[in-house]
């Protein structure tokens, strides 16, 4: 172990090593032509990013909260509406219901893969029930053939959540195929990140898709620039990243498959006391992250840390414990409250060496448990 090579949780200068040519290209096309603002890259990303999801339309906007936000903002949910979101999440979920004045609903998860379960669903589904969120985490899609079809049951809406799942798919289907849209996020650790902020929503909808790009757009007419027909807001994506996207989705996939490789190796190096999330049999993750369950996190978190090796936590406050979300807790959700105890991301991007892996395991044999 003496003289190792520590291992970094997420190394992104590493990932971009290999593109460093080809984003220069992009960058240097950009400058020349000027358009820093809806330049051709943006519509040649939404294009290309719409055919990799499957999916027939896409828009791009300036980042994954603002996705969701606009999804339920075109679809007209607001006050007296209630959202149903899995208390395992990134906040931002939960602020996009808040923010268009909705109520979220949290509901426990399921125990194996910690996915929104769909029983919980159904047991919230009231008369104000306007949207289901179906949350794709660590870059594994939920299940949303049962959201679907509770969705269809009682007519409300599907919101797919994908800011951790680009190119995961649930029965052979993408993100943005199964509910009413998709809202991703490229935030620089995704498995498609951008160099900075940004997002986009996917959707087989068209006329939602025009509503969306209109509204984060200052509400502005789609036939004279001058007229603003709507309350909008500006929240557009930019030249810059839409180039610097368009360099990165060539190779996503490659890349995804690089990640399934690596949690494969660590599926048969960690000890039995290390409980990676398990897998759907109908679904084919892209492995955002590297979660397991361990049994007493402290210890095995420092003994990652005297080993030069890093670790994440996501997420270890659930979202119905979080101060400004507290309020709309209607109970105790004991799968999420007992995961958020045990939880543990362990290192894992694209490019990393498979001996990096085993030198994580090797650690975690070594721990006291």
């Amino acid at each position: 172990m003496s003289g190792a090579t520590p291992v970094p949780f997420l190394d992104l200068a590493a990932v971009h090593l290999d593109l460093r040519d080809d984003l220069d290209v992009a960058w240097k096309e950009v400058l020349a032509h000027g358009r820093f603002i809806n330049g051709p890259e943006v519509a040649a990303f939404e294009a290309e990013f719409a055919a990799h999801c499957e999916a027939a339309h896409c828009v791009g906007v300036a980042n994954g909260t603002d996705a969701l936000e606009l999804i339920l903002a075109a679809l007209e949910i607001g006050p007296g509406d209630e959202v149903i979101v899995p208390a395992n999440t990134f906040v931002a979920t939960v602020e996009a219901v808040c923010t268009v004045g909705a109520r979220p609903r949290f509901v426990d998860v399921r125990p194996d893969t910690l996915l929104v379960d769909p029983d919980a669903v159904a047991a919230a589904i009231t008369s104000h029930t306007a949207a289901i969120m179906a949350v794709h985490l660590y870059g594994q899609m939920a299940d949303v053939d049962a959201l679907g079809k509770l969705a269809a049951q009682h007519g409300v809406a599907v919101i797919e959540d994908a800011a951790q799942a680009h190119g995961a798919r649930y029965q052979d289907r993408r993100p943005g195929g199964w509910g009413t849209a998709a809202a991703f996020s490229f935030y620089p650790g995704k498995n498609l990140g951008a160099l900075g902020d940004g997002g986009a929503v996917v959707s087989d909808d068209a006329q939602l898709i025009d509503r969306i790009r209109q509204l984060a757009d200052h509400g502005r007419s789609a036939t004279d620039r001058f007229v603003h027909e709507i309350s909008g807001r500006n929240s557009r994506l930019d030249t810059l990243q839409a180039a610097a996207l368009r360099v990165k989705l060539a190779r996503l996939d490659r890349m995804n498959e690089n990640r399934a490789a690596l949690v494969e190796r660590y599926r048969r190096g960690l000890p039995s006391w290390c409980v990676p999330v398990a897998v759907d049999p109908a679904a084919q993750p892209v492995y955002h992250l590297a979660v397991v369950q361990v049994p007493d996190r402290p210890t095995v978190t420092s003994a990652l840390d005297a080993a030069g090796i890093g670790w994440g936590l996501h997420y270890p406050v659930p979202c119905h414990r979080q101060p400004p979300f507290a309020e709309y807790a209607d109970g105790p959700l004991p799968v999420v409250d007992a995961a958020a105890e045990r939880i543990l991301s362990l290192p894992l991007f694209p490019g990393m060496a498979p001996e990096q892996i085993d030198l994580v395991c090797e650690v975690l044999h070594d721990v006291p448990i």
